[in-house]
């Protein structure tokens, strides 16, 4: 594990989280980038400092000195993509040596789930801005899927008989750790991780209710009744088309594809969903 400071950001979240005291456990000194430091976690030899991704001198500040930065996706909002680009040209002029961008699995211009189109787009700058990098393309997250599931015990979507391989936080924070220990190692490199099983979203159900105990089905919807289905929420047009395209996404066979680089990059198996929703 290397001493070289890193700067974490993501950190009152639950990945960012999880990769912050992973490192704080093996002594490495760290630099919290976060929007207020008042809830960032009080780890040992971690900072606090404030640096919103849409604040470029704020983030080339606190980036001065830094080595490495874990770079989690910002949330999401109309003008991610604009955040991105503002943290990366911030990062590369405080001269980051190596940037790990937490992406989404198939990343690409044309992705049927919009929003891997905007990790593409964030890749895409990373590289332009020349930094050294790693993507971390992380597929669905498998401690999620509980929040799939309606009020009515129904996960209700256009996925058709499709298939994903749902990856644990806790897979996707070991292996980041594992990365950002010693980031030249991984220099260039693209990892997708996934799962160690590829599900339909039957299946899903059934683990769910395997697990939890209580009734738990899948029910497909047709994409126009998705969107009437979800119409009632009141959320913007561009949430709406996130949320309906994950499922679609699912039904093209862009979530499907089980990865080895969970195990061969932390030397454990990848967790399984039951796993995951057992804790």
């Amino acid at each position: 594990m290397t001493s070289a400071p890193i700067a974490i950001t993501g950190t009152t979240g639950r990945l960012g989280g999880r990769v912050a005291r992973r490192l704080a456990a093996a002594g490495v000194p760290q630099r919290l980038l976060v929007r207020d430091p008042a809830r960032a976690p009080r780890l040992p030899g971690a900072d606090a400092v404030r640096a919103p991704y849409g604040e470029p001198d704020a983030v080339r500040a606190a980036l001065e000195g830094v080595a490495t930065v874990l770079m989690v996706s910002a949330s999401e909002t109309p003008d991610r993509v604009d955040q991105h680009r503002a943290f990366v040209d911030a990062a590369a002029a405080a001269g980051v040596g190596h940037l790990v961008y937490v992406s989404f699995l198939g990343a690409a211009p044309d992705a049927t789930f919009t929003l891997a189109r905007d990790h593409w787009a964030t890749e895409e700058h990373v590289r332009a801005a020349g930094l050294t990098h790693t993507f971390l393309r992380d597929a669905l997250y498998a401690d999620f899927a509980v929040h799939l599931v309606g009020d009515d015990g129904v996960i209700r979507g256009p996925a058709g008989d499709g298939r994903a391989a749902v990856v644990a936080q806790d897979d996707i924070a070991d292996v980041a750790t594992v990365v950002l220990g010693d980031p030249g190692a991984h220099a260039g490199a693209t990892y997708d991780l996934t799962g160690p099983e590829e599900l339909s979203l039957a299946e899903v159900a059934d683990v769910l209710a395997r697990v939890t105990g209580r009734p738990v089905s899948y029910v497909p919807e047709s994409v126009e009744e998705a969107y009437a289905s979800r119409a009632p929420s009141g959320a913007p047009d561009w949430q709406v088309d996130a949320w309906v395209s994950t499922y679609t996404a699912i039904a093209a066979g862009e979530m499907a594809g089980v990865s080895s680089a969970v195990p061969d990059l932390t030397g454990h198996p990848a967790r399984t969903l039951e796993q995951v929703v057992r804790g």
